[in-house]
């Protein structure tokens, strides 16, 4: 497929806002929705990019250097051209127009009218066409099989429909369709729902094959579990996973414009401006989450990844979950954002665990899945934004608490000064207690004393001198005399609560 291909679609009114022949002559190797002002490293070189253009501003002093700058990101990754949308501004800007000549970048139109699901459905569906053309005769499903399963997929059929009708047409026995978490999609007639573990280990050894091209992250690709293959039937099973490569196509263009949607939520519920509840209602509805439903906010990062796999490894979980609802974006600062419609945390954030390292499984050790669960929103305006920030916050302690496995952190669990202290910036944290102790531990380098560990026997028994002093096994007065120079040093004093509270904070920000 190539960009001018596009141009020719009938059911699909693009329009050419500027493009040479020979530059709508380029190969198109897939679509990325995106609304980020530059978003270069999360583009793949061919691709077709679709914006909104909701990063441009028109009254900006300077709109023209943004548009630049949003071509130079596109031409640094190579994509093949830009599908830019006129809904949000009635038009293509002059200027988007001008980038996209000076760093010759094909440039086409969207109407308002035109979905941006439907355009990437177009797209994929195309793209798959061409790669079974080019297969043509090397499949072992029969012609009038193939022919009544795409037609059944392209009619709208539930992907329980048309593995079942695909099962029995071919013979191959039951089989069911899986994600990379070991979620059920779907399952033939009298197959049960295969164990999540068992469809783990499936996917480590190759018994579960891709559908399709794959996924563009470790969490988004598809794959079809025969419950108990025959011998010889290996050709039959890689055929039937090729054919429904167009399920997962048109389901991925449904998830492409959602996230789009969610990308928008997202931008909202983290910009610096105040949100406004007619702005949020609208977002919340273009997302389809229930108007009145109470709502969780959640945040979510991979370590050492990009922000698309943190996003798609959530959307994934909350799905695993059962959530009743839920969109999922990303902020500018690389976090995956959701909101789920629940009205129980407690029970959204047991369901997320359960399935969370089966999802870091399937990535290296050294990138830890991080996520963090925020507290019920009832209205969303006033409480939303605050309880993205809590979630947030969670995430963070979560991973102090446990810096070498996947964690999923929750507001709930922010119930004790050690829990609220490890959600603090570590390069806070600690400038904070070197801040306080650093003369205590100075001084047991020097003098070779004990007034570090004195200082938390101390605090640990309850500012009791004498079970300090059993503790350390000194005597009573050796405890008085140490607590004098902790006090000195530290210019606190352990009689004063507030002064308390302030060196056990310092202790706790050195716990690993």
């Amino acid at each position: 497929m190539i960009v001018g291909d596009l141009l020719q679609v009938p059911d699909l009114p693009l329009g050419l806002a500027w493009g040479p022949p020979e530059l709508l002559e380029r190969e198109v190797t897939g679509v990325t929705s995106t609304d980020l002002q530059d978003p270069a490293r999360y583009l793949q070189p061919g691709e077709l990019v679709l914006s909104g253009l909701v990063w441009w501003q028109p009254d900006h002093p300077g709109a023209r250097a943004l548009a630049l700058r949003f071509a130079t990101s596109l031409r640094s990754a190579g994509v093949a051209a830009l599908l830019a949308g006129e809904g949000t501004h009635g038009e293509v800007p002059p200027s988007l127009v001008e980038a996209c000549r000076v760093h010759g970048i094909p440039l086409l139109s969207v109407p308002a009218g035109v979905s941006f699901r439907a355009v990437t459905d177009r797209i994929y569906l195309r793209l798959w066409g061409d790669l079974r053309s080019a297969a043509a005769g090397t499949a072992a499903v029969p012609e009038g099989a193939r022919r009544e399963l795409v037609e059944l997929m392209y009619s709208g059929a539930p992907a329980a429909v048309v593995l079942d009708r695909a099962v029995s047409r071919l013979g191959c026995g039951p089989c069911s369709l899986v994600a990379a978490s070991g979620r059920t999609i779907a399952t033939s007639a009298d197959a049960p729902d295969p164990d999540p573990e068992t469809v783990r280990r499936a996917l480590e050894n190759g018994v579960a094959l891709p559908i399709g091209e794959g996924g563009d992250t470790p969490f988004d690709g598809w794959y079809l579990y025969p419950h108990a293959a025959e011998p010889g039937q290996a050709a039959v099973l890689h055929g039937l996973a090729d054919v429904l490569a167009t399920l997962w196509t048109r389901t991925r263009g449904e998830a492409a414009e959602r996230r789009r949607a969610a990308g928008r939520l997202a931008a909202l519920l983290t910009g610096a401006a105040p949100v406004h509840s007619t702005e949020l209602a609208e977002a919340l509805a273009s997302c389809e989450l229930p108007p009145d439903a109470p709502l969780v906010p959640l945040t979510a990062r991979i370590d050492g990844v990009d922000l698309a796999w943190a996003a798609d490894a959530l959307a994934e979980a909350l799905r695993s979950a059962s959530a009743d609802a839920f969109a999922v974006g990303a902020d500018e600062n690389g976090r995956a954002v959701a909101v789920a419609a629940c009205d129980d945390p407690v029970r959204l954030t047991e369901g997320l665990r359960e399935v969370w390292h089966r999802l870091q499984a399937r990535l290296p050790d050294r990138h830890l899945l991080r996520a963090g669960v925020g507290p019920r929103a009832v209205r969303p305006t006033v409480e939303l934004v605050a309880g993205l920030r809590q979630a947030r916050y969670a995430l963070d302690a979560a991973a102090v608490a446990a810096p070498r496995g996947a964690t999923v952190g929750t507001s709930t669990e922010l119930d004790s000064l050690a829990a609220l202290v490890r959600g603090i910036p570590p390069e806070v944290a600690d400038a904070f207690r070197r801040r306080l102790l650093d003369p205590l531990t100075e001084h047991d380098r020097i003098a070779g004393g004990a007034l570090l560990a004195t200082l938390v026997a101390f605090l640990d028994h309850d500012c009791s001198w004498a079970r300090t002093a059993a503790a350390l096994h000194v005597h009573v007065n050796t405890v008085h005399y140490r607590v004098r120079r902790i006090e000195e040093l530290t210019e606190r004093d352990l009689g004063r609560l507030d002064d308390r509270l302030d060196l056990r904070a310092a202790l706790l920000c050195g716990v690993d």
